[in-house]
């Protein structure tokens, strides 16, 4: 089966044998890709000629509507991505669910919200300011929907969520949208791709697909596209770099590598609350999805009184963990998305083990439940203990993308602050205290290097939304190593799709355009 992409409102196969798409347990191909002999500046530029401005002629409650009925689709559809998802990804019911319903609940988020900006075409910054002593001359900052296309360059790990966490706000905007999955797991985007064009729910031109290799798409894109890409550093390093975009300013989104902290408070002795709450939530964190997440827990920064017990804690939790087939009803750890990505995690692994004791697993050569070792692509879970954070450097600054976290102890807050910051731009850090002042003294530490600091007090234990899920509500983005991008963040996640100018003359000018404009307070309601 070859999996064809979708251009200029049809369908189109690849004209090279492709790369194969193969099932992360058995090793079976499931399908093929190619994206050669697709015309990717014809597509670029259908998108921008056709699907931008069929987009923008309806008012931004109009889009969200179309997102609504969206969502509708990719409802209907939901037990197939669970099928594809356990095929080409490994996932079980847990890890699928994270990747497609989290998928869905984002598009629908997008379609609510949405509606508050009613009839709106253009988004108003702030009041009118007077530029003249009659105050008939003025000024006024708006916000315009961009006029070109947005290009996504997605994850392999959240085939669904990737697509749907920066289509929503897209297309809420009036901006078309060219996809292009990562390929190990792009049959799960294809999928939704394909029941949305079924459902006839955007004008030709709104959304295309790209499967396969991205080949020349960056050296098509003009000023008025949005590159949006989530992956690794080096390839995020490429983008920035490319001379088409150097040259005309292209924006670009970026979300890479990170190197996530999680934090016991000193004041979280054994056997309380925070301290059980927290050796739960690191053992959540390294097997969903098998740590393939970029908001995982890869460092845990616990007082050095505290590194043998909260290290036996975890290690309790991650004991009863199979580790093994998905299709198994006894295993609760899957694998990662391919061979080539099991060696880069055991590379990463034998790295870290060069500073670090191994307190549970990271055994190569485990045994998976139900699975051939020879042709499945397992990690066994591994957690680390670094004793001298200070001096390591692989800790933190090895993303090993995979069920391997590392225990790092830290003798007083000014050292916490040092080791965290060692991870040079993060997406999340999360802080388990009861204490106000650590909280307060850890985020004023750190908060300028994390796109989210998320704290947990004995009063919200039940209640938080995790240390590694992403609301559309909030921010997801970092800086520094984290690329240094923002995305979801409620509406404000459409300012990435328009772009801001400012309008200077008659005031009867300006009222006039008011007429057509939301005002951008309602974007921080």
């Amino acid at each position: 089966m070859k999996l064809p992409n979708y251009v200029k409102g049809q369908w189109s196969e690849g004209t090279s044998p492709g790369e194969a798409l193969t099932d992360p347990v058995t090793g079976q191909e499931l399908a093929r890709i190619s994206s050669q002999g697709i015309n990717l500046a014809e597509a670029l530029a259908f998108a921008r000629t056709y699907g931008g401005p069929a987009l923008r002629r309806l008012s931004y409650a109009q889009r969200a509507e179309i997102l609504g009925k969206m969502a509708d689709a990719l409802v209907a559809n939901r037990d197939e991505y669970f099928r594809i998802s356990l095929l080409n990804l490994g996932a079980n019911q847990a890890d699928a669910s994270f990747d497609v319903d989290g998928a869905i609940y984002t598009i629908k988020y997008y379609a609510k919200i949405g509606r508050a900006l009613a009839d709106g075409k253009m988004l108003k910054e702030g009041a009118a300011v007077s530029l003249s002593k009659s105050n008939a001359f003025a000024g006024q900052h708006l916000l315009m929907p961009a006029k070109g296309a947005a290009v996504f360059i997605n994850a392999f790990n959240f085939p669904a969520w990737g697509l749907c966490e920066k289509a929503a706000p897209a297309l809420l905007s009036g901006v078309p949208i060219v996809v292009k999955p990562a390929s190990p797991t792009a049959w799960l985007t294809h999928r939704m791709v394909e029941d949305i064009v079924k459902a006839d729910i955007l004008p030709p031109g709104a959304i295309s697909i790209i499967c396969g290799s991205a080949r020349d798409l960056l050296g098509h894109v003009r000023e008025e596209d949005i590159v949006s890409f989530t992956g690794s550093a080096d390839t995020a390093a490429r983008i920035r770099s490319d001379d088409n975009i150097l040259r005309r300013s292209v924006r670009v989104n970026i979300e890479a590598d990170s190197i996530n902290s999680a934090i016991l408070g000193p004041d979280c002795a054994p056997d309380t609350d925070l301290f059980d709450l927290l050796g739960k939530e690191v053992v959540r964190e390294m097997t969903l999805k098998a740590g393939q997440k970029c908001t995982t827990i890869r460092r845990i920064m616990v007082p050095r009184g505290q590194l043998k017990t909260f290290g036996d804690a975890v290690t309790a939790g991650l004991s009863p963990m199979k580790v093994g087939n998905p299709r198994n009803p006894e295993a609760r750890v899957g694998p990662v998305v391919n061979k080539a990505q099991q060696t880069s995690c055991l590379e990463g692994l034998a790295k870290l083990k060069e500073e670090c004791e191994v307190l549970f697993g990271g055994d190569k050569n485990f045994q998976p439940l139900d699975a051939d070792v020879k042709e499945s692509s397992f990690v066994q879970p591994a957690l680390l203990s670094c004793k001298n954070g200070l001096d390591a450097k692989h800790v933190h600054d090895l993303e090993v993308f995979g069920p391997v976290a590392t225990l790092v102890p830290y003798d007083d807050l000014e050292d916490l602050i040092a080791l965290t910051r060692r991870g040079l731009g993060s997406l999340v850090a999360s802080v388990f205290s009861n204490d106000p002042s650590f909280i307060r003294e850890t985020i004023l530490g750190i908060g300028d290097l994390h796109g989210r600091v998320l704290a947990v007090n004995s009063a919200v234990g039940a209640q938080h939304t995790g240390h590694g899920n992403v609301v559309p509500s909030c921010l997801h983005g970092g800086p520094g190593r984290a690329g240094g991008g923002e995305e979801l963040a409620g509406l404000r996640a459409l300012l990435l799709y328009h772009r801001r100018f400012v309008v200077q003359g008659p005031v009867d000018c300006i009222t006039d355009l008011a007429g057509f404009c939301v005002n951008t307070a309602s974007l921080y309601s």
